[in-house]
C-alpha cells in the first residue's frame, strides 16, 4: 500500500485558501488510494499555531474532508464513569449522545483524576467532531482487528454518535 506524509499546521484548517489547498491535496491522495499519514508539521508550527495533540488535529482533518466517523485509538477502551484503574465500580460508557455537564467537566479537566490529560483531548476532539455533524468513537488499538470490526458495525469503545449521517443499531 502506498502512503504519503502530510504535515499540516493549524493555518491549513484556519486560512481559507490554505484549507481549500489542504483539502485538495488528500482528496486527491485519497483519489489515487494512498494513505495519508498525518501529522502536525513540528518544525514550523509555534505556540500559537500549533493543534497540541493528534487528537485534536485528527478532529480537524475529520472535519476538513467532511469524515462521517472519527475513529480515535488509544491505550483504553473507550470513557468510562470513573478511573477503571481505581474505580472497581466504573463502567465503560458505550454511547454519547450529547455534551452533559458531566462530560464537559470532564473535557475541561476539572472532573476527577481520570480527567486529565489523554481523555481529555479526546473528549475535545469528540466536541469538535459534534460540533461539525461528525460522529467519533473511542476505542482501543491494542485489537490489530478493531478497525475491520467497527467496520463490520461491532459495537466497540465509546461512540459519540453527534451527526445525523449515522444510524446507530
Amino acid at each position: 500500500q502506498v502512503v504519503a506524509q502530510v504535515l499540516l499546521t493549524r493555518d491549513a484548517i484556519t486560512v481559507p485558501v490554505r484549507r481549500r489547498n489542504a483539502r485538495n491535496t488528500l482528496d486527491s491522495l485519497l483519489e489515487m488510494n494512498v494513505i495519508p499519514i498525518i501529522n502536525e508539521n513540528d518544525t514550523v508550527s509555534t505556540e500559537q499555531i500549533e493543534f497540541g495533540d493528534n487528537d485534536t488535529l485528527s478532529a480537524y482533518v475529520a472535519e476538513l474532508i467532511d469524515a462521517d466517523l472519527l475513529v480515535i485509538l488509544s491505550d483504553i477502551d473507550g470513557l468510562y464513569s470513573g478511573d477503571p484503574h481505581i474505580d472497581p465500580e466504573a463502567k465503560m460508557i458505550s454511547l454519547v449522545t450529547e455534551f452533559s455537564p458531566w462530560l464537559e467537566s470532564i473535557a475541561s479537566g476539572s472532573a476527577s483524576s481520570f480527567g486529565t490529560g489523554g481523555m481529555v483531548t479526546k473528549i475535545m476532539a469528540a466536541r469538535i467532531c459534534w460540533e461539525a455533524g461528525i460522529d467519533a468513537v473511542i476505542a482501543s488499538g491494542e485489537d490489530p482487528l478493531v478497525l475491520v470490526r467497527l467496520l463490520e458495525g461491532e459495537e466497540l469503545g465509546t461512540l459519540f454518535a453527534f451527526g445525523s449521517r449515522m444510524t446507530v443499531c
